[in-house]
């Protein structure tokens, strides 16, 4: 059975609430799946997944320093052709910038396919709530990487 992992880093619980949508569409396609904060994760574990999604909410027009430093541990593993998808949670405006793009350009790097175009949810002001439907986005993006 192929098996998916969901990392987030997040702030507000938003991010964390986005991941956890994502890990019940993979779900819902009959794949085992965790989700796990980048924080928490036993990164030695992670060449055991088949999809490996990482997210987490856009800061200073990019990545958190929490996520960041994560995809830094990434460069010790061999992850070259594991699947990848990318997300992050940010405000609408395009002039903010996106965590998830620059996620994206680390995972292609590190010799991972990417899926799916990295994808974001729409948080209304720094702190959300989310924008309404999100969550169901990200449900159904999840459905849609396996």
């Amino acid at each position: 059975m192929k098996k998916a992992i969901v990392l987030f880093d997040t702030k507000f619980g938003n991010t964390e609430r986005i991941a956890k949508a994502l890990a019940l569409g993979i779900e819902k396609q009959g794949i085992d799946v965790d989700c796990v904060n980048v924080e928490n994760v036993q990164i030695d574990k992670l060449s055991e997944y088949d999809l490996i999604a990482i997210g987490g909410p856009t800061h200073g027009f990019g990545m958190s320093e929490p996520t960041k430093r994560f995809i830094k541990k990434l460069e010790s593993l061999n992850l070259r052709n594991k699947s990848a998808f990318a997300f992050d949670t940010k405000t609408g405006s395009r002039f903010w910038g996106s965590a998830a793009k620059g996620i994206e350009k680390r995972l292609k790097k590190l010799g991972l396919n990417v899926v799916k175009p990295y994808a974001s949810a729409i948080v209304k002001g720094l702190k959300g709530p989310l924008e309404d439907d999100m969550e169901r986005k990200f449900t159904q993006i999840g459905t849609e990487l396996i």
